[in-house]
């Protein structure tokens, strides 16, 4: 009988174990636009020819996580830019679906260009607009707009961030920004709003814990033209350190209560089979 033991326990561990690949990931996804919001992600990049100082995101600060940035380069100058997630529709809808299949994020910040200022603004929420400012190249609007076809035209979704939070933290992190959510506009019709229209859409399609690519928070962050490169390296830090606390609440560790549960479980049944057997079952 120890050996039958001994086979069923291992049978629940090697089902756990298989449970566990299913897990979500520990990748984080960032992405940017026009500077600064392309330079303060750059060590998060894991292109060799964006960041030649190598990809400093692996297991980021010890806290478990993989971080991921993509944006474009802009050797022209500000418009439609080179590379991952150029300033236009069609290519930074590609870039989205591509990069968040590869790498199933847990969490997704996009960030883009705000308003003058010194501002780290939150956006609270986006719309599934029919009709777009034009982007720099034919076809000027998205294909197809609306972007999203499951929902009405003007649909509005909500950032899932830590926004409150995140804020808090940047702004007692003496930056000398200005932190705040953003509770009465949207992202501005043009390429902001557009991914993060994107991000928001993503979380709401992932947001089932038990689904294959499970997404605790996505949202979006506008960032002042007036915010240096040093401020917004700084506050992005502060921002993912947030992020990442409010992931842990949210997601239990890996493997711990799954294999201890589908133990005790396994372990439950097989002394009942055996009281049964001696006609002992008791409540």
């Amino acid at each position: 009988m120890k050996g039958r033991y001994v086979v069923i326990c291992m049978a629940a561990l090697s089902l756990a174990t298989a449970a566990v690949v299913a897990a979500p990931t520990n990748n984080i996804m960032l992405t940017g636009y026009w500077p600064p919001t392309n330079e303060m992600l750059r060590q998060f990049s894991n292109n060799p020819e964006q960041n030649e100082e190598g990809w400093q995101g692996e297991n980021w600060m010890g806290l478990g996580y993989d971080v991921y940035s993509f944006f474009p380069e802009f050797p022209q100058g500000l418009g439609k830019g080179e590379g991952d997630f150029e300033v236009d529709y069609q290519d930074t809808s590609n870039d989205w679906w591509a990069f968040t299949a590869a790498i199933q994020p847990i969490a997704i910040i996009t960030f883009s260009r705000g308003s003058p200022g010194a501002d780290w603004e939150v956006e609270w929420r986006q719309r599934n607009l029919a009709s777009w400012i034009n982007d720099y190249q034919a076809p000027f609007q998205p294909t197809p707009s609306p972007p999203d076809n499951s929902v009405p035209p003007g649909t509005i979704r909500y950032s899932s961030l830590p926004m409150q939070e995140i804020v808090d933290a940047v702004n007692d992190a003496d930056l000398g920004l200005d932190a705040f959510i953003d509770w009465e506009d949207f992202g501005g019709g043009f390429l902001s709003e557009f991914i993060a229209y994107h991000g928001t859409w993503y979380h709401d399609l992932m947001a089932d814990p038990d689904g294959p690519a499970w997404n605790v928070a996505a949202g979006h962050i506008h960032v002042a033209p007036e915010v240096t490169i040093e401020q917004g390296i700084a506050a992005t830090e502060v921002t993912l350190q947030t992020l990442i606390e409010y992931v842990d609440t949210v997601v239990p560790e890996p493997g711990t209560m799954m294999l201890a549960g589908m133990a005790a479980a396994v372990f439950s049944r097989f002394t009942r089979r055996r009281r049964v057997k001696r006609g002992k079952l008791e409540s």
